[in-house]
């Protein structure tokens, strides 16, 4: 008689991945790689010189950083941590924004008022379009028709057809726009203003402006108030704006234009980023050297972590 002994099937799990949070620190030429699970820097790896902007491919396979002095973009592979080449990016490159169809890079040169556009995967340019004076800001539609570079020094948001390559439309800001955000339906676009204090939204179909978002915080200077990064939360509900030398964040309704928050995080914060589930954001402060963590459902700073020196870009890997 024949018995047959059961077969055990057992799967076996990956190990989860943790999320991080990828930091550019530009004094130091390194970025610090914070697990968002346990708060803690995991590691730091080089880059090439004054590391600003910082941004993952729509897989997460490679990390596109902005080496302002090393005048390029590096491609590196987030694994290894290993630099896998460079990109042909113009001089200065200081932000960037991927293209949705994950190709294509518009890059700020800030020393020669244009923005470039770079095939990654050809590794070329493609396009350099003349653009106002010490541009910075990047922003891409999320349908990829429209890209947006803002110039420090013209005080302008210059608009650009992304199937031409050609600015259609420009329009004034206040003094020293830094950032820029398109809302997730693409309605609307939102300017941050250094030194002007302010954010401009402008209707996306006809570059008009509808609101002007002003700041005041007890016990701060005006001229501190200085907004620069931004980010909507996934709902949309809200946007989240760094307020430079002021030391705070300030939380805007979205629909309303109206401020619900501020939040004391560390000193001259400069961007931030969300965690994967939205439940913690991450600011860069460039003067304290730190990253702050503050819980969105409570709207509280809950810990400060230490990177390298002058911190300036995140983004968050899933």
């Amino acid at each position: 008689m024949r018995f047959l002994l059961p077969v055990l099937l057992v799967t076996l799990a990956a190990p989860a991945m943790a999320s991080e949070a990828w930091v550019t620190n530009e004094k130091d030429d390194t970025i610090s790689v914070i697990d968002i699970e346990t708060l803690e820097v995991v590691k730091t790896l080089k880059t090439g010189e004054r590391p600003r902007g910082i941004t993952f491919s729509r897989d997460f396979n490679r990390l596109y950083i902005c080496a302002s002095d090393s005048d390029t973009v590096q491609v590196m592979d987030p694994e290894t941590g290993k630099i896998l080449h460079d990109l042909p990016s113009g001089e200065d490159p200081e932000q960037f924004v991927l293209h949705p169809n994950n190709r294509l890079l518009y890059i700020a040169n800030e020393d020669d008022a244009i923005t470039t556009v770079v095939d990654t995967e050809e590794r070329k340019v493609i396009a350099q379009i003349q653009v106002g004076i010490e541009p910075e800001g990047m922003a891409v539609s999320h349908d990829g028709t429209i890209a947006v570079t803002t110039s420090e020094t013209t005080n302008m948001a210059h608009w650009i057809n992304t199937e031409t390559q050609e600015i259609f439309a420009n329009t004034l800001v206040d003094s020293r726009p830094r950032h820029a955000e398109f809302t997730a339906d693409d309605g609307q676009l939102w300017v941050t203003s250094e030194i002007g204090g302010t954010v401009t939204v402008f209707t996306v179909e006809d570059q008009e402006e509808i609101a002007k978002i002003t700041f005041e915080i007890k016990g701060v200077r005006p001229e501190r108030i200085q907004p620069v990064g931004m980010r909507f939360t996934a709902d949309g509900a809200q946007a989240v704006i760094a307020l430079g030398p002021s030391n705070h964040i300030a939380v805007v309704d979205a629909k309303t234009f109206e401020v619900k928050e501020y939040i004391l995080v560390g000193r001259r914060v400069w961007h931030l980023a969300f965690s994967p589930d939205g439940s913690k954001l991450f600011t860069t402060n460039g003067i304290s050297g730190d990253v702050t963590v503050v819980d969105m459902n409570s709207l509280k700073a809950i810990k400060t972590i230490k990177v390298g020196r002058y911190p300036w870009g995140v983004a968050v890997r899933p």
